[in-house]
């Protein structure tokens, strides 16, 4: 099974960017979808952004559709997620995923997942 970290989060404001990054171990990463997902306090978790294994594909959630960028480095093994014009509704514990279902969206999708990293967007 592949183990993930991330890294990348912090305290910014409106408008801002940051960059998160996922680092993966035990397995290669290009063997897998991967996926990152976001939990804001009370709300359950949420499709973010996922791309295919080879990297051709990627696919986002309505809410961050033209501001986030999602990119992975196979020789790295690390994902990556460019959040641009960043939000106070984006303020979430970010989570990478690793799974095997093409085109997924669902966090059943995903089998393993790193421990967050969180994202606090000021106005």
């Amino acid at each position: 099974q592949v183990q993930l970290v991330e890294s990348g989060g912090g305290l910014v404001q409106a408008g801002d960017s940051l960059r998160l990054s996922c680092a993966a171990s035990g397995r290669t990463v290009s063997s897998y979808v991967m996926g990152w997902f976001r939990q804001a306090p009370g709300k359950e978790r949420e499709f973010v952004a996922a791309i295919s294994k080879s990297g051709a594909r990627t696919y986002f959630a309505d809410s961050v559709k033209g501001r986030y960028t999602i990119s992975r480095d196979n020789a790295k093994n690390t994902v990556y997620l460019r959040m641009n014009s960043l939000k106070p509704e984006d303020t979430a514990v970010y989570y990478c995923a690793a799974g095997m279902v093409t085109m997924g969206r669902d966090p059943s999708d995903f089998g393993s997942w790193g421990q967050g990293t969180q994202v606090t967007v000021s106005s």
